[in-house]
């Protein structure tokens, strides 16, 4: 079999990474343009939806932070505790911009509000969202379903449960729901689509008629939830994927990967100070590394073991980040293989009415993320994590020392645990 070459090779790769700075200072520009029209008006009156919320105190006083989507800037704006619970919903404010610079308007910024109250919402997603609720009597176990489904936000509360767990990335739409998603669409439409090819057109491409059919449902899913960061990146890799396999070139390489990444960058520069992003990015980079290494593998043990070198993996960044873990973590490495069946299993339940079924299994394993325990991670080991998994790139060897690295980190966070 002839393999399938590199995207790019030498100098070319040079010219890409200068076509990419290129756009990247055009996208850049453009949004200086859009922060010094936003910011030239001192105050601001937005429409925005209530993303997170959660309680702070300072001195003897207490109060909600609140962070919100307004559409073209995230702002965080603190309340006072009667507004009551505002997650998920709409509010009007006005907010002061006097101390806005542009770093603050690509990362979102902190500023003060007036004139804050709830709006009436009727919009699709909110329908779609009190249908969901409906279906479960337990609060957490309706916001877990609403964020597998439409992106909605979780309480802090219900993320340190989830992430005590390991189960963060399965409890909020990702990337990996958008791969799980793809597949089932495909394997749908093409019972549906093949035999009428078959017949009526059999000189067309149908498994490249059947990709665009995918792609178009799923471009109009990732626009329903506001292209979300992780499913940006999904949804990018997913085009650039096909686009390079359905030519030839090698689809499973970093450097596939680097260039996708650039490209999404280049366009949205707001996407770097997106945590989920690169988060998102890190899992397939983990992936992409161990099939660089041993893609000749038997493919069951390919199934197995890259499901627990990835965890292994992934750890130093979830207790750098979030500090939480629990004995039950390492059981998260089950709970992914079983959620490709679980995911649309549930959206068949909840479409067709049934969507309580598993309501007493979650809430059983959302028990067990009560026992939780914090454990750091230091800044020494988790950058030198990262400089290994670089390394392991070129040299095996190196590969052979990060898994040892990454379990010495389990270990310790096993040891850990109160």
């Amino acid at each position: 079999m002839i393999a399938r070459p590199e995207l790019f090779r030498g100098r070319d790769f040079f010219y890409v990474l200068l076509g990419f700075f290129f756009i990247f200072l055009l996208s850049l520009s453009y949004e200086y343009l859009s922060y010094k029209k936003f910011a030239a008006q001192e105050n601001v009156s937005l429409t925005c939806k209530v993303l997170n919320q959660y309680e702070k105190s300072r001195f003897s006083s207490r109060y909600f932070m609140l962070k919100l989507d307004c559409g073209e800037a995230m702002i965080y704006t603190a309340k006072g505790l009667g507004i009551g619970d505002v997650m998920e919903k709409e509010v009007s404010a006005e907010f002061s911009l006097s101390r806005l610079d542009f770093l603050g308007y690509l990362k979102g910024f902190y500023a003060k509000s007036t004139d804050f109250h709830l709006l009436e919402s009727e919009s699709f997603k909110s329908r779609l969202n009190a249908f969901i609720a409906a279906q479960h009597e337990d609060k957490d176990i309706a916001t877990i379903y609403k964020a597998l489904f439409t992106a909605a936000p979780q309480n802090i509360e219900l993320r340190q449960k989830l992430s005590s767990l390991g189960v963060s990335h399965l409890m909020a739409i990702s990337g990996f729901h958008l791969g799980v998603l793809s597949g089932v669409l495909f394997f749908l439409f093409g019972w549906i689509y093949r035999p009428i090819a078959g017949r009526y057109f059999p000189y067309r491409h149908a498994n490249r008629d059947l990709f665009f059919i995918v792609a178009f449902f799923l471009f109009v899913y990732v626009w329903f939830l506001d292209f979300t960061p992780s499913l940006i990146r999904s949804f990018g890799m997913l085009l650039v994927g096909y686009f390079l396999h359905d030519r030839g070139v090698k689809i499973i390489s970093m450097q596939t990967l680097f260039l996708t990444l650039l490209l999404l960058v280049a366009f949205f520069p707001k996407l770097l100070f997106s945590l989920a992003f690169w988060l998102s990015a890190s899992g397939v980079f983990y992936i992409f590394l161990f099939l660089l290494h041993f893609s000749k593998m038997n493919k069951f043990a390919i199934f197995v073991l890259l499901s627990i070198f990835v965890y292994l993996a992934m750890l130093p960044f979830s207790l750098y980040i979030f500090g939480i873990f629990s004995l039950m973590h390492p059981l998260s490495i089950v709970w992914s293989t079983l959620f490709s069946i679980f995911y649309p299993l549930s959206i068949l339940l909840h479409v067709s009415g049934f969507g309580g079924v598993f309501d007493v299994w979650l809430l059983k394993l959302l028990s067990l993320g009560e026992l939780t325990s914090i454990v750091e991670l230091s800044n020494f080991m988790f950058f030198l994590h990262i400089g290994l998994s670089f390394l392991a790139i070129k040299w095996k060897s190196l590969f052979y020392i990060l898994v040892f690295e990454s379990m010495t980190i389990f270990i310790y966070a096993m040891q850990n645990v109160t």
